[in-house]
């Protein structure tokens, strides 16, 4: 993964990729595949989903640090069908159909030796510049970060184990369970999964807030016991959420108590899934002394929050990075029927250049796109 590159020569042509090129820019164009290593498989992709960072990597050429300097396949949100394996490879076989878990760490970092691989500062991530994704017919990957689907699991929702990983890895950080309270902020793609996630692990209560009616409306279809819609101005005046007085036509105070009533009881864990000064601001004042606020979303790099008054009630803020192991247990949930991804997809696409452009168009507009899929 992340080897490969810009194909020139006939031999390479049948595997095409879609190569961010330059903001706004993709294009569909050859890509090498590097060599077959001992413990590698190679795989001819089937389902790929659009995320948000593949959006604001086309948008910008960039998120946070990460730059994209030289033409890059984007994607990593896949399955596919394994069509060949290296030589040391045992436990899968051509035709086995794999969910791919996108990141490859080193092994040798103290993160990784401590079983937090996801944070290993060497992690070559699918479409995380400068290492290429997969968008493609085939990409070469380890064959122990691809997962067999079960007879039941179709390649779409392999995919969607990806997405549905943050929020699983959420709901272990925050230990939710039975007796476990949430609130989810935000009803996007992670906020919906981690509403899923949340029930899977037994949560008997979960409240989603959000500013738009129709993500609202499928949280509620997906599960969710009461959703509120809050204001659009993610802005907020640290002063005004102090006091309780109206900032910029917003008064969080009164979005807390709509919380706490439709919860009805504390709320034991709150997922921030928008990261916003406004969203977090709200999740920290929300969620009961001795309770969790579980930072998931990325929207703001800097934050100004009510930290003194949320330490005052121990409420204990976690971040969330990636995953790490999730995908066994997503695809137990998929199997058993305990989560049902399927209502999340909601377009489809095929693998051309106008199709490509069309997709990720219609995932950066949102509307009533929640996640786009590619079947390749």
């Amino acid at each position: 993964m992340g080897k490969g590159g810009m194909s020139h020569g006939d031999d390479q042509q049948e595997n095409m990729a879609a190569w961010l090129v330059g903001i706004n820019t993709l294009k569909i164009q050859p890509f090498k595949l590097p060599e077959l290593g001992p413990h590698d498989v190679r795989i001819r992709m089937k389902a790929v989903g659009i995320c948000g960072s593949d959006v604001h990597y086309l948008k910008a050429m960039r998120v946070a640090d990460f730059i994209v300097k030289e033409p890059m396949v984007i994607g990593h949100e896949c399955a596919g069908i394994i069509e060949e394996i290296g030589s040391e490879v045992k436990h899968l076989v051509p035709g086995d159909r794999v969910a791919l878990e996108p990141g490859i760490s080193c092994w040798r970092c103290e993160s990784c030796k401590e079983g937090r691989y996801n944070l290993c500062p060497d992690m070559k991530f699918f479409a995380t510049p400068p290492v290429h994704g997969s968008l493609a017919n085939q990409v070469v990957h380890p064959a122990d970060l691809c997962f067999k689907l079960p007879e039941n699991v179709s390649l779409e929702e392999g995919a969607m184990c990806e997405p549905l990983s943050v929020g699983v890895h959420a709901c272990r950080r925050a230990n939710v369970g039975p007796e476990t309270n949430v609130l989810v902020m935000g009803a996007g793609p992670i906020g919906l999964v981690a509403l899923l996630a949340a029930r899977a692990f037994g949560a008997p209560r979960i409240v989603i807030a959000d500013v738009d009616d129709h993500r609202l409306s499928v949280a509620k279809t997906l599960g969710a016991d009461e959703i509120i819609k809050v204001s659009t101005n993610i802005q907020v005046s640290i002063f005004a959420v102090l006091n309780s007085l109206p900032s910029s036509r917003l008064d969080v105070a009164e979005e807390v108590v709509q919380i706490r009533k439709a919860m009805g009881a504390g709320v034991d864990v709150t997922f921030d899934c928008a990261g916003f000064d406004k969203t977090m601001s709200t999740a920290l004042r929300a969620t009961r002394p001795g309770g969790k606020v579980c930072l998931v979303g990325m929207g703001h790099d800097a934050m100004t929050l009510p930290l003194t008054s949320a330490s005052a009630r121990e409420v204990d803020v976690i971040g969330i990075f990636r995953y790490k192991n999730t995908w066994p247990l997503c695809l137990e949930f998929l199997r058993s029927g305990k989560i049902d991804v399927k209502p999340l997809i909601t377009h489809r696409f095929g693998f051309s250049q106008k199709e490509v452009e069309e997709a990720f168009a219609t995932s950066a507009r949102g509307g009533n796109a929640i996640k786009v899929m590619f079947n390749l």
